[in-house]
């Protein structure tokens, strides 16, 4: 390696670490969102599945608190760090796929600018996991187009499991690479090796516990994800017009310029080898196929794309050094690449103040303020002085999101739950019967006064707090606390999960 590549390799090495250490700063800043809550309750009864995804967000969770505690910093510890991990699978596939130092670098700084990797590793969730299997995935596939050697198919294997360990869209990853074998002439002696199927043997081992959890509990979250999913019901192409202003935040707007660039030259244009190219295009073009099939039906979630980022980012870096284009096109190229960097930096600190703050729209509505939970802290402590003045043994939610901000907001230890929908906490233990047969506080939306569950389980319910949860100025919720007595029957209701009526 030259002193110029050691130099820029070096340099990348910094730029990733002070990301990173931006990300914990943030993290320490910004309160839980309601997902994150949920999660942070999945970490402390880990199991081999959950009703709504696979156990691998619970595990970095439970890594992180392990170090920095029940806290928001410790929660998005784990997380944040695997983007060290992340960037050197993206770097080193990168460096293989295409040569260089410079488009390895470049991959890898353009994937930590894009708010999916900064937000996506910040705010934990199953995408985050994901994100990072994705990126070994593709080295390992690298690894074994520039080695040919078999062994490196079980590390495949192994990268795949741990990505369905995270969500089932990791499913698409074998379609992917059965289209990247057939597609390459020189690759297609792999179909008649035993290695990639003994890969697929190990994804399978890893993948294990989910099969076994789901086995246990009537195959409901395979239901809910996989099968509900994939049922089309109602045409609604509107969707579609959502997806590519979503990605363009999510990558940010001049990044998402040049992959589209990168994606546009691999497939037209002979920048890099045959396999190289077909291997980036197969791993993005396989899942976003899918998305987009999904979304002439459904809603498609800007965080869904996480497994083709690492793609998307080599591409970018591709588009950025290796291709020739004309003089207004290589302008574009080289003013995205200028930019990108301090631009996504700025959209992320924007975005983490403003969440925090409200700051910039002047303290008015946005996206963020229902999601992430600022002002909960100062609310879970008024709801626990109502708690304590009117001797409540427990504090009922009527969703897992207010369910999940009560549990990690109040002291620890006080008894919280959610009386319906228990399949969501099937894998935790339930309050014990003296905790659920005093009063009881129920905290739900205060415009929906004393609802249909309060008023058909129980015979004294009675309105004795409104309790507002702001930032700022700015009242996000009003909360009404209904004291509940004497139930009728059980206070949990036990209905099957819809995916099992």
């Amino acid at each position: 390696m030259s002193a110029n590549d050691a130099r820029l390799a070096r340099n990348t090495v910094l730029t990733v670490l002070a990301l990173v250490a931006l990300r914990l700063a943030a993290a320490g800043w910004t309160p839980l969102t309601f997902d994150e809550a949920y999660y942070w309750m999945w970490s402390k009864h880990l199991a081999g599945g959950y009703y709504d995804h696979p156990p691998a967000v619970a595990y970095v969770i439970r890594a992180g608190t392990m170090i920095a505690g029940d806290t928001e910093l410790g929660v998005r510890l784990a997380s944040i760090l695997l983007a060290l991990p992340m960037s050197f699978a993206v770097y080193r596939a990168a460096a293989i796929l295409f040569g260089g130092v410079r488009v390895a670098a470049t991959a890898t700084i353009l994937l930590n600018v894009t708010m999916m990797a900064a937000v996506g590793t910040m705010i934990v969730t199953p995408d985050a996991p994901l994100l990072v299997a994705s990126s070994f995935v593709l080295l390992f596939l690298a690894k074994v187009l520039e080695t040919g050697r078999g062994a490196w198919w079980l590390a495949v294997g192994a990268a795949v499991g741990i990505a369905l360990l995270s969500k089932y869209t990791a499913l698409f990853f074998g379609l992917a690479i059965l289209i990247w074998l057939v597609a390459v002439p020189k690759l297609r002696r792999w179909l008649i090796s035993p290695w990639p199927y003994l890969g697929g043997l190990v994804a399978l081992a890893v993948f294990a516990p989910v099969i076994l959890w789901n086995a246990d509990h009537q195959w409901v979250s395979f239901l809910k994800q996989m099968f509900g999913r994939a049922r089309f019901e109602n045409f609604r192409p509107a969707f579609i017009a959502e997806l590519i202003p979503t990605q363009i935040a999510f990558a940010t707007p001049l990044v998402f310029i040049l992959g589209a660039m990168g994606l546009h030259a691999l497939a037209w244009r002979t920048t890099g080898a045959f396999a190289a190219r077909m291997l980036v295009n197969t791993m993005f073009w396989t899942i976003v196929a899918y998305f987009v099939w999904h979304s002439l039906h459904a809603r498609v979630e800007a965080n869904w794309f996480a497994p083709v980022y690492p793609a998307l980012a080599i591409s970018a870096a591709v588009a950025a050094h290796l291709t020739r284009w004309d003089r207004q096109r290589q302008r574009l190229a080289d003013f995205c690449l200028r930019w990108a960097s301090p631009v996504g930096v700025a959209l992320f600190a924007f975005l983490i103040v403003q969440a925090n703050t409200g700051i910039l729209t002047g303290y008015r509505r946005d996206a963020t303020v229902r999601s992430v939970g600022v002002g909960w802290r100062e609310l879970a402590a008024a709801i626990e002085a109502v708690r304590l003045r009117t001797g409540a043994t427990c504090v009922l939610a009527p969703d897992y999101g207010t369910t999940s901000w009560l549990a990690f907001y109040l002291p620890k230890g006080t008894c919280v739950v959610q009386p319906t929908q228990r399949i969501r906490w099937v894998n935790m233990p339930e309050p014990s019967p003296a905790q659920l047969s005093g009063k009881l506080l129920f905290v739900g939306d205060a415009r929906q006064g004393a609802g249909s569950y309060q008023m058909e389980n129980f015979v004294g319910v009675e309105r004795v707090a409104e309790l507002t949860r702001k930032r700022g100025p700015l009242v996000i919720e009003t909360y009404g606390i209904d004291l509940l007595e004497s139930p009728k029957g059980s206070v949990l209701d036990r209905s099957p999960p819809p995916e099992l009526e």
